[in-house]
């Protein structure tokens, strides 16, 4: 008896050993998996998502008399393509290296400026500049405004952040002259005077109006040291001034049109939203600076033919086999005729050139894998992890299959947010399931986006 117990126990304890061992060893794995999903898994997370896009629910002149709602990623859009058009002017005189770092500084300096906005969205700009005139209390809202952001930025790349905390310190001390910070402040007071005059003739009651008129047009003729604001300014049949007007109009077109959503965004806004992911994804892998710019840039301006064709949703695009051929051919004749042409006429041969990279021109898409050579010569990749051998600036690479999935994203966003408000239909639910089904593969050298589309569950 004795031993037959014995032997009960010797089989129990062996039994108790193995299924420890094997407890163990799931646990290893699983920290083992734990640890691949967090280096393969991309940083850019839900939270910091909704939050670049609340900007299409943040309405500007909320006091005015408005023939349309104006939102803030709207102007915040045309803001940047006026930039850009300023900056490629700028550039003409610069080394290609300086050229670069000051692309790069209006990009990041107009995304700091954004963020920012998005948190003290309560504030209208006459408080909030007087408020900046005394240096404790812009002090203390800024370092409330920096305390509200680290969570949500900080994560993504943290040189990134430190850029922005040291940019907006040095905000404090009112240092505004150097030259992309006097681009982004023409592009914004163009932008914003460009709205203005949709409201002026609609408030002609309100008091303030005058003085707003006047503040604009002092602070606009300050800024003509700027070159091509003059330009801007004097717009009687200037393509330069008449290309940054049209881009303008595409607030006015609404994305999703035969489908009720809440928000409404815009063409002009989505552009932005996708010109900023693309930004923030390409400096989280660490892409070459001029790879992060031309992505911004190439997410900016990817639905530009749509100011001439209109927004036309997928399963119109696919009723008919040859219509996207026949779409893309329209698009691209009158981008030629209504913008690219009468820029090269005018001697914008370079602005023609960049947005023509851009946008594909010559190409079957604008979402490829391209780069160039010493010569300008553009050579075209199949897959994404190609683009790592020519990931130098001097190659000027863009990553078409990014832009296209941070497009993606953006239309999720976008859906998403609209069912999580309460207003759904058919056609939201279908294109949530479609757009998670696109969004899934996608995969950028290390990571994919399945980690991220696991937030929107």
């Amino acid at each position: 008896k004795n031993k037959n117990t014995y032997t009960l126990f010797l089989k129990k304890k062996h039994a108790f050993f193995l299924i420890k061992k094997f407890f163990y060893s799931c646990l290893f794995f699983r920290l083992i998996l734990i640890f691949v999903r967090e280096v393969t898994m991309t940083k850019i997370r839900k939270s910091f998502l909704q939050f670049i896009f609340s900007g299409s629910l943040m309405r500007r002149w909320n006091d005015k008399l408005r023939p349309v709602e104006l939102y803030e990623v709207d102007k915040q859009a045309h803001k940047m393509i006026t930039a850009f058009l300023l900056y490629k002017l700028k550039s003409r005189d610069l080394e290609d290296d300086i050229a670069l770092e000051l692309g790069v500084e209006i990009i990041e300096g107009c995304i700091f400026d954004y963020m920012y906005r998005l948190v003290i969205t309560d504030i209208k700009p006459p408080v909030f500049y007087q408020i900046r005139e005394n240096r404790e209390h812009f002090e203390q809202l800024t370092n409330w405004v920096f305390a509200e952001l680290e969570p949500l930025v900080k994560p993504i790349n943290e040189d990134f952040w430190k850029r922005f905390v040291a940019y907006h310190t040095d905000a404090l001390d009112f240092q505004d002259n150097n030259p992309a910070k006097r681009i982004l402040t023409a592009s914004h007071l163009f932008a914003s005077k460009w709205e203005f005059n949709l409201i002026r003739s609609l408030n002609f009651f309100d008091e303030e109006l005058r003085d707003i008129d006047l503040s604009f047009t002092e602070q606009l003729q300050s800024m003509k040291d700027v070159q091509g604001v003059s330009d801007l300014l004097n717009n009687a049949g200037n393509p330069f001034a008449r290309v940054a007007n049209l881009c303008g109009q595409l607030r006015f077109q609404i994305r999703w049109s035969q489908t009720a959503r809440v928000p409404e965004t815009s063409v002009l806004g989505h552009m932005f939203i996708v010109g900023l992911i693309a930004y923030m994804m390409s400096i989280e892998q660490g892409l070459s600076k001029a790879r992060a710019v031309n992505n911004f840039f190439c997410g900016l301006f990817h639905d530009l033919p749509e100011l001439l064709t209109r927004d036309i949703i997928n399963p119109v695009k696919k009723s008919v086999k040859e219509l996207p051929e026949i779409i893309h051919q329209y698009e691209k004749d009158e981008l030629e005729r209504r913008i690219l042409d009468p820029l090269r006429s005018a001697g914008y041969e370079d602005i023609v050139n960049c947005l023509s990279y851009y946008l594909g021109v010559g190409y079957s898409s604008e979402f490829l894998e391209q780069y160039q050579d010493e010569l300008g010569i553009v050579h075209t990749l199949d897959e994404y992890g190609q683009m790592q051998e020519f990931n130098e600036d001097r190659y000027n690479g863009k990553d078409g299959k990014l832009i296209k999935a941070c497009d993606s994203l953006a239309a999720l966003l976008e859906v998403y947010t609209s069912i999580y408000h309460g207003v759904a239909s058919p056609h939201l639910h279908d294109a949530m399931a479609r757009l998670r089904t696109e969004c899934k593969q996608y995969q950028f050298g290390e990571f994919d986006l399945r980690a991220l589309l696991a937030d929107f569950n």
